[in-house]
Parts: C-alpha cells; sequence; structure tokens
C-alpha cells in the first residue's frame, strides 16, 4: 500500500508535477509485515536511491489516522512496471484527511493544493471527518482548515472531486 502524497498516483496516474513530486515513497505491506522491513533494501541512501532519485519509506498502517472504512476506497495503482506486485493507494479524500491530521506546514500547503485543484471535494471530506477518530477539538480545528482551503481557492465544492 502506499501512503502519502504518492498515493495520489492511484486516482491521477498521470500527475506529474509538484504536488506529487517527492524523494519517498511511504509504503507498507499490511499483510506481510516482514515485507515492510525489507523495503529498506530500496530505502534511503540505498543504490536504488542513488540509481533512481526516489526511495522507499517503510511505514505501517499506524503511520497516519484515517477514516473509518479507509481501507474499502483503496484504490489500485495503474499497471506499470511492478513485477507483478499490485499497488494500492489511498483514495485521496482519506489522504487528505490523514495531511489535516498531521497539519505540517508542507500538509496544509498539500490540503491547499488538492482543493485548488479541484482533486478533493469539501463535502465528501467534511463527511469523511465524521468517521475520523479525532478528539472534538481536532475535528472542530480540522473543519475550519477544510472550510478554509475551500474558500481560499473560491470553491464551494469540486464536481471533479465528487464524482470520486
Amino acid at each position: 500500500m502506499i501512503f502519502g502524497n504518492q498515493s495520489l498516483h492511484g486516482k491521477h496516474p498521470d500527475l506529474a508535477d509538484q504536488i506529487v513530486m517527492s524523494a519517498e515513497v511511504d509504503l507498507v505491506a499490511p499483510k506481510r509485515p516482514s515485507v515492510t522491513d525489507l523495503l529498506n533494501v530500496i530505502g534511503v541512501d540505498s543504490p536504488f536511491h542513488a540509481s533512481f532519485g526516489y526511495y522507499a519509506d517503510p511505514v505501517d498502517a499506524t503511520t497516519a489516522v484515517l477514516p473509518r472504512g479507509w481501507k474499502n476506497r483503496l484504490v489500485h495503482l495503474p499497471p506499470g512496471d511492478t513485477g507483478g506486485v499490485k499497488g494500492l493507494c489511498l483514495d485521496p479524500h482519506d489522504l487528505a484527511i490523514a495531511k489535516y491530521v498531521a497539519r505540517r506546514e508542507k500538509d496544509r500547503m498539500f490540503t491547499r493544493e488538492l482543493a485548488r485543484r479541484g482533486l478533493v471535494a469539501q463535502s465528501r471530506l467534511l463527511a469523511s471527518l465524521e468517521r475520523t477518530p479525532v478528539r472534538v477539538e481536532t475535528r472542530d480545528r480540522i473543519r475550519a482548515d477544510i472550510m478554509d482551503d475551500f474558500g481560499a481557492s473560491g470553491r464551494i465544492a469540486s464536481s471533479r472531486g465528487d464524482q470520486r
């Protein structure tokens, strides 16, 4: 499973710009934790990293706070040069909620850009937030951040995002 910004490639495989530009790909092998450890072979400062300019960052499924039911909304990574390995990506709305929870400056920039580009819908984010296991104060803060992101972009809801 791909967590983090790179999981946008599931719904948006041709999105090749700064919103998904990152040297790291957060990966987890949920049914085989030992494989997650093996991902270090292609991790930071590995020969793979030196050759290709990006690397695997092994994480576990508890890395992100996600809305209940997120596993049912996983998106298949389009086929490619994966050696037969099937990739699953977070739904963009679930990814956004995780970013709202984390709330680092880079996460705030990311969620603003998702809203600006119409890659997520305000209504779906607010519904997802209600299914997210966070404290009331955190929920209120995230709701305000969502409203700010969409208010700043001049959109009430995204038609592209509503279709997802």
